[in-house]
């Protein structure tokens, strides 16, 4: 047996999650770059082997959140672009411009020390400009009131020695929800952003590349696609929407059953006794738990997925390890593989037991689950 699954093990297809862009690209309008995000850890599956596979079938850019991210790439050989969504100390300015990174910018004080500091290091900095149109967050505020002093501002920027506007964006905060009033707010998002871009072109001011879309615009606002797409969560396969374009996910978190006990009617299950059994039953034990990323909340909510069938989980999840019912799965036994998310059991009725999003799920499994890549 593979050391590496004798425990709890994820399997990743980097080939599934290729087949995924590709679909993607498919549902957009013709010359549309596509952004893969890689942040995260790839969310969870491997930053270095999915960018990989993304640089080697067809993506145009890359995105990271920080630094530490992309420098991780570059260090590994991959040569696309590479866009980091979030602000980097202009201190690191040399090493944007050592490992040739795109660098958000999202308020003037931050243009103004990149500016000098890549004019100091005889550089040109690749910068994109962030636009804050109602996700409240990073960005030039550009809601009605704040639309021209916005303007300005990137404008100047625009005209800083140093630097090379290649690129604005914004970012949908509600693109992915059906509802009346969630469109209403997503349309008025694209209208603030065109609006900024129009006023820029009247001052002559044009970028090679504008983007909006994420998951949830790509999905449903592809006509306002732009330049280029940023899809995260969509490209690995997973979301309530992903049916819409026959995704599928493209990891399987996996553990194997260590052992299989038997306890009369009335046995208080783990710590704190929060299951007890109601009839003579049969419990398995495997070997994942919180410390693992299966997080705690899932105690006796969860369902995971055996070659006989799904088993409900007991008790309280332990920090290495969980209990499973097996009383009517008699086939099933020690050494027998258990899914935990992937393609029978779906990561996105485990989010919705623990209250979260799969996103949090995906960016929980712990490093020490190893990555096995079919």
């Amino acid at each position: 047996m593979n050391p590496q699954t004798e425990r709890t093990w994820a399997e990743v297809r980097p080939e599934t999650i290729v087949s995924n862009m590709r679909a993607i690209r498919a549902s957009l309008p013709t010359g549309t770059k596509y952004l893969g995000v890689v942040k995260a850890d790839a969310y969870g599956h491997g930053a270095v082997p999915v960018a990989r596979a993304l640089e080697e079938n067809g993506a145009d850019y890359l995105a990271v959140a920080c630094i530490a991210e992309a420098v991780e790439l570059r260090e590994a050989g991959l040569r696309l672009p590479i866009l980091i969504l979030g602000n980097t100390p202009p201190a690191d300015v040399p090493l944007l411009l050592r490992y040739a990174i795109t660098q958000t910018v999202a308020d003037s004080d931050y243009a103004a020390a990149f500016s000098a500091a890549a004019t100091a290091a005889g550089g040109t900095l690749r910068v994109h400009i962030k636009v804050d149109t109602g996700m409240s967050r990073l960005g030039f505020l550009c809601d009605e009131a704040n639309l021209g002093e916005s303007v300005d501002a990137i404008a100047q920027i625009c005209a800083l020695p140093g630097l090379q506007a290649e690129g604005i964006f914004t970012h949908f905060a509600v693109s992915d929800e059906p509802d009346a009033d969630s469109v209403a707010y997503t349309q008025r998002q694209i209208a603030r952003f065109n609006a900024v871009i129009d006023a820029l072109a009247r001052r002559g001011i044009r970028f090679a590349l504008r983007h909006c879309a994420a998951t949830g615009g790509t999905l449903f606002y592809a006509d306002h696609a732009l330049d280029m797409v940023r899809p995260g969560l969509l490209l690995y396969g997973y979301g309530d929407t992903t049916g819409k374009l026959g995704l599928r996910p493209g990891m399987t978190l996996k553990s194997r059953i260590s052992a299989v006990k038997h306890y009369p009617a009335g046995t208080r299950i783990s710590y704190g006794g929060t299951y007890t059994t109601q009839r003579e039953t049969r419990m398995g034990v495997i070997p994942i738990g919180y410390a693992d990323g299966l997080h705690r909340v899932l105690s006796n909510k969860a369902q995971f997925w055996t070659k006989d069938g799904f088993a409900p989980q007991r008790g309280r999840i332990c920090m290495d390890m969980c209990m499973i019912d097996l009383t009517e799965l008699l086939g099933v036994g020690v050494g027998d593989e258990v899914e935990i998310f992937g393609e029978h059991a779906s990561l996105d009725t485990l989010a919705q037991q623990a209250g979260t999003i799969p996103y949090e799920l995906l960016c929980a499994v712990s490093p020490r689950v190893p990555r096995i890549y079919l």
